[in-house]
């Protein structure tokens, strides 16, 4: 950004220095056009001066009466050459004139557009001036908050109460984001059987098994190692920090995280809540993970916990599916064999709709003819005034009892 400010600065006073220059080259033109002129008369005169003297020296025997008789007529001579050569020299000048005049109107448009080059780099200039100045103030606002949340962590892990917090916060967030619910996949603050011990977390497992994982981890030496100066104290602070981290390593393993009364497994975690101190263990001291496994303790980063907890969730997940599988085969024969009854029954129900339906068209058809056959008999007893005939077998006709 300065080296581009330098050129526009450079950039502006030549453009500057050109105009200036060209107004003195302008003048120093006309200057030298009059000086060539007068010089050139001088010249002329000069020369005059000298042919006279050649012919001083060359008829210096002539006599002077001569000599005077035709000066005249060389000096009219002598006017006439020196009026032309003056006149082709005002030609000469005015030609060079017309040129020089030319050259300046080009330097002054040229002149002109670097001017405006300028003035268009300047607001340009302004412009990526003000939208630095928005960034620089965008980075400073951010650094001060980034120095804010430094220092408020550098507070917090300095006491060991808060490092507590942070590393139950920080393993919580691991929980949840691996889909575990506090009360059905793991307890917390939760004491085992026949033992005072609380350890921080207890993960649920199938078969009524228990887990449990410490998150407490030293960070006094390690911070102090950060914060050293000389080589010596570093080597010194990093020395005492992995003589915690062992140490840490043993209280654990001699608590009752391990308790068989409790159902637990043989292995106790121990989170560390930050991967580059688990990064700086593993580069530092490698051998001692090998040394907490041997002693049934795994450290674990916040990764390595969230893979450690995709294997709880999917053996507890086909623990459950292995262990529903028989009841669901019981609860499918039980199904098949209340299906097959419901097709016998709908089987019988389908024949007896089927017999009512028949018995249901006899009636309408057979039933009915039969029904209203002799129905149609009377009616054909009758007479057309609505008295019924005679019998067969009279010979009066029957009429209706009054």
């Amino acid at each position: 950004m300065n080296d581009l400010l330098f050129f526009l600065a450079g950039l502006f006073v030549g453009g500057i220095s050109v105009f200036f220059i060209m107004l003195r080259q302008q003048k120093a033109m006309k200057r030298i056009t009059e000086e060539l002129l007068h010089k050139s008369t001088e010249d002329r005169l000069a020369e005059y001066e000298r042919l006279l003297k050649q012919l001083r020296d060359s008829f210096g025997s002539l006599s002077m009466e001569a000599l005077s008789k035709n000066t005249d007529e060389f000096l009219k001579i002598a006017k006439q050459v020196f009026g032309d050569q003056t006149r082709m020299n005002a030609k000469t000048l005015e030609s060079k004139k017309e040129l020089i005049d030319h050259s300046l109107k080009s330097m002054k448009s040229e002149l002109d557009k670097v001017q405006e080059m300028i003035q268009q780099v300047e607001k340009e200039r302004k412009q990526s001036f003000g939208a630095l100045s928005e960034q620089l103030k965008s980075s400073a606002e951010q650094t001060r908050q980034l120095r804010e949340v430094t220092n408020q962590l550098t507070m917090a892990l300095s006491s060991s109460q808060m490092r507590g917090q942070w590393g139950e916060r920080m393993a919580e967030d691991v929980l949840r984001l691996a889909g575990f619910l506090e009360g059905i996949n793991y307890l917390k603050q939760t004491s085992g059987a026949n033992t005072s011990d609380r350890p921080d977390f207890t993960f649920l497992l199938p078969n009524n098994l228990k887990v449990n994982m410490d998150v407490k981890f030293p960070f006094a030496n390690y911070l102090a190692y950060l914060n050293a100066e000389s080589d010596g104290e570093k080597e010194r602070f990093k020395t005492a920090f992995l003589r915690d981290v062992r140490k840490r390593v043993k209280e654990v393993r001699n608590r009752n995280y391990i308790n068989p009364a409790d159902n637990t497994v043989d292995y106790v975690i121990v989170f560390i809540p930050n991967e580059q101190v688990y990064a700086f263990i593993n580069e530092n001291d490698s051998g001692l993970l090998d040394e907490a496994l041997r002693n049934k303790v795994i450290l674990s980063s916040p990764i390595t916990l969230y893979a450690i907890l995709a294997v709880i969730r999917q053996a507890v997940d086909n623990f459950n599916l292995e262990r529903t599988a028989a009841e669901i085969l019981s609860l499918l024969g039980e199904f098949n064999k209340q299906w097959e009854k419901f097709k016998g029954s709908m089987d019988k129900m389908g024949q007896k709709l089927d017999d009512a339906r028949k018995e249901f068209q006899h009636l309408i058809t057979t039933r009915t003819r039969q029904l209203e056959r002799p129905l149609v008999k009377l009616e054909n007893l009758r007479t057309p005034d609505g008295n019924l005939l005679k019998s067969a077998g009279t010979d009066h006709p029957l009429s209706d009892p009054e």
